[in-house]
């Protein structure tokens, strides 16, 4: 009995020591929070990243919409790029080194079609140390760094997207009601 209680001490004294550390799971965080509810795909929802894109903005609580019209923004894909150049080469002119590069282009407008975001670029690097000898398991982990590296730009998109400022259509277009009148010398 009285080591379950050090064990429940410890347990207690550990949970406090995190969430005095300002530590908080990931999503809870006041960036994560986007400024809009809906938002539309307008690229194949089929996509690898897609597939993981909608998965993080759902979790967030953010709808995803068929219908650009019925969305609040719109995520527009430019371009994606997955590229493998050789960074070095061994004394028999053998790749020893790759780089591997994943860049995403993208641009974001509201449902009026307006501009929020103008097209932005993430890109990703990583280097791959190939041995032919291993082929099989570079191969596997050349396919885990670009997983990881969609996984990272992912995040990057989502705290760029949290960013966005969106102005109400109310506020554009209705004179200020409250302004103060200018002051005279």
């Amino acid at each position: 009995m009285k080591r379950f209680f050090s064990v429940a001490g410890l347990l207690l004294a550990m949970t406090m020591m995190l969430s005095a550390c300002g530590f908080h799971l990931r999503g809870t965080s006041p960036h994560d929070n986007l400024p809009f509810s809906t938002i539309h795909f307008a690229f194949p929802e089929s996509a690898p990243l897609a597939v993981e894109l909608k998965r993080n903005l759902r979790g967030g609580g953010t709808t995803i919409v068929p219908n650009r019209s019925a969305a609040q923004v719109s995520l527009e894909l430019l371009a994606e790029k997955r590229t493998k150049s050789i960074l070095s080469l061994n004394a028999l002119g053998r790749a020893r080194q790759y780089e591997l590069v994943y860049s995403l282009r993208f641009q974001l407008k509201d449902a009026k079609g307006r501009v929020l975001m103008p097209p932005t670029e993430i890109v990703q690097k990583r280097t791959l140390d190939y041995n032919e000898t291993y082929a099989l398991g570079k191969e596997i982990e050349e396919v885990d760094l670009y997983r990881d590296m969609q996984s990272d730009i992912i995040a990057q998109l989502i705290r760029r997207l949290a960013k966005v400022k969106l102005t109400p259509a109310a506020s554009a277009s209705a004179p200020k009601l409250n302004a103060a009148p200018a002051r005279q010398p």
